[in-house]
């Protein structure tokens, strides 16, 4: 089942990218690989539920179970052991990142308080990289339930060569930048 952006992309996104960009195929035209979801949680070290409820938190916006990422050396100042919990991440691709990339933009984005937009700053590679300071702008987080505010990284991984490319494209897709370039 093909979601409602996905066809967008084939039927508006592509044609419009390939005028722009004077592509010869389709082939050439940028397309979203995956969306990574990442949330870091430093104070997992004292508190264990932490890592549960960010894992649950995640699976219910993402539709995908989350799972947790592993510190890789100890470090004494942090109070950290080698392969402790210190995060939680979601890779998402096909139908599951588009139905993600839909809501987020349509849903979630809109419910920030004084939104104006987000930063147009690429990698360089035509990736980019959202940080949302709080987990409760996704309609499926219930706020009475939640025992800590966590921010999250959210990465979109595009196959375009340059920035300007994967702008036009992720521009497309809705995302709401602030500054056009």
């Amino acid at each position: 089942m093909a979601t409602t952006l996905s066809k967008e992309y084939q039927e508006r996104i592509v044609p419009a990218l390939q005028k722009e960009f004077n592509y010869t195929t389709v082939m050439q035209v940028p397309r979203l690989e995956k969306i990574v979801i990442n949330q870091g949680i430093g104070a997992a070290t004292q508190d264990k539920k932490l890592i549960e409820t960010s894992i649950n938190e995640l699976t219910a916006i993402t539709g995908q179970k989350a799972v947790a990422t592993l510190s890789r050396k100890d470090i004494s100042n942090f109070k950290l052991r080698k392969k402790m919990p210190v995060g939680v991440m979601v890779t998402l691709r096909r139908d599951r990142m588009y139905e993600f990339l839909e809501r987020l933009v349509r849903v979630a984005l809109p419910r920030i308080r004084d939104f104006k937009g987000i930063n147009a700053k690429l990698d360089g590679r035509g990736n980019y990289t959202l940080g949302i300071t709080e987990q409760i702008i996704f309609p499926e987080i219930n706020i009475d339930s939640v025992s800590k505010m966590m921010g999250m990284n959210i990465t979109f991984v595009t196959s375009a060569n340059t920035d300007e490319e994967g702008f036009a494209l992720l521009k497309q897709f809705g995302l709401p930048f602030k500054n056009e370039k």
